[in-house]
C-alpha cells in the first residue's frame, strides 16, 4: 500500500506590469482546502494600471492564504500555498514538509510567471527573480485541517509571513493609528494570523492608552473601507491607492517636466455630426460597430499626425535626443469606478474607420468593466480626452509622461454661426491641444490641430487625406 507524498508549494505576487512594484488583492476565488488546477484563477488584484486576474501555475489542494482581501502586498511576497502531490524523493515524513516548498517552486515557478496574465512575456524581466527571499514556511493549515504539526505550529502563525506589514484590515491600521498603537507590537489572534479590533484594543488597553477614536472607527468596520469619515467634522478621507495614486504621480511628473503649450479652436461640426448619423443609420462600418462624434476626431487627428509625423515624437532625455514613433498607439482617457485609465490602440494609424471603431468600442467596454490589461496602458503616443460627454466645453489637458501631445474634445453645442453669409445655427465644438514645447514648436502644433478642425468641417476630407 502505497501513501501519497504531498509537499507544499508558494505562489508569490507576480510583476503583473512592467515595473509594477505591488498590488491590492481585491477578492479571493479560492479558499484552504479547495482544489485548484494548473491555470485556475484564484484572486484577482489591483496594480496601479488595471485589474487583473492571477491564475495558479499548478495542481494542488490550497494550504493557506497569507493575506486578507484589501491587503496590499508586494511583488514577490508569497500570497498563497498550495498542497501539491510529492515528486520522486520528496520527504514522506510531515514534520519535513517546512523545508519542501522552498526546493520545489524555486525550480518551476520563474518559466511560467511571465504569462500568468496572458499577454504574452516580457523580455528582460528576470533581475526581479534573481533576488530570491527564503521565506521559512509555516505548516499552518486552515483550522479545518486536521494534521497534527500544524496544531503545534499555530502559535507561530502571528509571525507575519513578510515579515514587515503585519496582517491588518484598513480599518484596523486606522483604529491603531488613531491609539497610536504599533501593529507590530501586537499579538494577532485572527485566522491566519491578522490583528483584529480586539487585539489593538487589548493592546492599548495594557498599555494604558485607551482613547475615544475606537468609537469613531467602529462606524466604518462593517464595510471594507474605501473612504474613511473624521469625526465630528464631516471630512471624509480617501486612502490614495492603485489607479489614482499613480494617474497623481503621472501627472505631476508631467506637468513639472514638460513644458505644455495649449491652443484652442471653434469648429463647426455639423456636418461631422450628420455624418455620424448616417453612419450609424447605414450600418456600412457594421451592424455590431458603435460610432460616435469620438470616431472621427480620433480619425482626424490620425489623418493630421500622418500629415505631420513630428508630432508623433518622444523625449528621449538620457540620450538626449527625439524619438519619432514609426506607429500611432492612440490613448483614450477611460472614467472608470477605478479612477481615470488612458488604455490606447496599438497601431491605430493603421487601420481602416471600422477597424478604428471596433478597437476603439472594444476599449471603452474593457476598460468601464475594469479588465483593462497592463499591456494596454503601456506605450502610448498621443492620446485624446473626451471631456465634451461631461458637458464641458473644453479644459487644458495635462500631458501623458511620454507624449508629445493630448487633444481635448469639448461638447458638441448648437451656436449660432455664420455659414455662407448668414448667422444659422449650426453644431459647434472646442478642440483643446496640449503639445510638449521641447518636441512641438507653435507652428507644427498649429498645423495639426488645424488639420484636425479642417477634417472634421468637411469630414469627406477623411477620404482623400487619408
Amino acid at each position: 500500500m502505497t501513501t501519497e507524498v504531498r509537499s507544499l508549494r508558494e505562489f508569490k505576487m507576480p510583476d503583473v506590469g512592467e515595473g509594477l512594484t505591488e498590488a491590492e488583492i481585491l477578492s479571493w476565488s479560492v479558499k484552504p482546502g479547495d482544489t485548484v488546477t494548473d491555470g485556475q484563477v484564484v484572486c484577482e488584484v489591483e496594480t496601479a494600471k488595471a485589474a487583473v486576474e492571477l491564475p495558479i501555475p499548478f495542481n494542488g489542494v490550497v494550504e493557506r492564504l497569507f493575506f486578507p482581501e484589501g491587503a496590499t502586498v508586494d511583488v514577490g511576497t508569497v500570497i498563497i500555498s498550495v498542497a501539491v502531490a510529492g515528486e520522486a524523493g520528496a520527504a514522506a515524513p510531515a514534520a519535513a514538509a517546512p523545508v519542501a516548498p522552498v526546493a520545489a517552486p524555486a525550480e518551476a515557478e520563474p518559466a511560467r510567471r511571465e504569462v500568468l496574465v496572458g499577454y504574452g512575456p516580457r523580455t528582460g524581466g528576470t533581475q526581479r527573480r534573481a533576488r530570491r527571499t527564503t521565506t521559512t514556511t509555516v505548516v499552518a493549515p486552515a483550522p479545518a485541517a486536521p494534521a497534527p504539526a500544524p496544531v503545534a505550529a499555530a502559535p507561530v502563525v502571528p509571525a507575519q509571513p513578510t515579515g514587515d506589514r503585519p496582517l491588518a484590515k484598513p480599518p484596523v491600521r486606522k483604529l491603531a493609528k488613531d491609539l497610536g498603537v504599533d501593529l507590530r507590537a501586537v499579538t494577532p489572534t485572527g485566522p491566519d494570523g491578522v490583528v483584529t479590533r480586539e487585539d489593538v484594543h487589548a493592546h492599548a488597553a495594557a498599555a494604558a492608552a485607551v482613547a475615544a477614536p475606537p468609537a469613531e472607527s467602529a462606524a466604518v468596520a462593517p464595510v471594507e473601507p474605501v473612504v474613511v469619515a473624521t469625526a465630528g467634522t464631516g471630512d471624509v478621507r480617501v486612502p490614495i491607492k492603485g489607479v489614482r495614486k499613480a494617474t497623481a504621480q503621472a501627472m505631476v511628473a508631467s506637468a513639472f517636466t514638460a513644458p505644455h503649450v495649449t491652443e484652442f479652436v471653434q469648429v463647426d461640426v455639423t456636418r461631422t455630426m450628420k455624418f455620424v448619423r448616417r453612419l450609424k443609420e447605414s450600418g456600412e462600418l457594421g451592424r455590431d460597430i458603435r460610432v460616435s462624434p469620438l470616431l472621427l476626431v480620433a480619425k482626424a487627428l490620425l489623418t493630421a499626425i500622418k500629415r505631420h509625423p513630428e508630432i508623433n515624437a518622444q523625449w528621449d532625455e538620457a540620450a538626449q535626443e527625439i524619438v519619432i514613433r514609426g506607429q500611432v498607439n492612440l490613448g483614450i482617457a477611460a472614467a472608470t469606478p477605478r479612477g481615470l485609465i488612458v488604455p490606447n490602440i496599438k497601431d491605430a494609424g493603421g487601420r481602416t474607420l471600422s477597424g478604428l471603431a471596433a478597437a476603439l468600442g472594444e476599449l471603452i467596454d474593457t476598460a468601464r468593466l475594469g479588465k483593462t490589461s497592463p499591456n494596454d496602458m503601456q506605450g502610448g503616443t498621443v492620446t485624446i480626452t473626451n471631456v465634451g460627454v461631461f458637458g464641458v466645453d473644453t479644459g487644458t489637458p495635462i500631458l501623458n509622461p511620454g507624449e508629445a501631445a493630448i487633444l481635448a474634445f469639448g461638447a458638441v453645442r448648437e451656436l449660432p454661426w455664420v455659414h455662407k453669409g448668414k448667422v444659422v445655427p449650426r453644431q459647434v465644438t472646442t478642440l483643446a491641444l496640449s503639445f510638449d514645447h521641447r518636441l512641438v514648436d507653435g507652428e507644427l502644433g498649429s498645423r495639426v490641430l488645424a488639420d484636425v478642425a479642417a477634417l472634421l468641417e468637411y469630414p469627406k476630407r477623411l477620404i482623400t487625406w487619408g
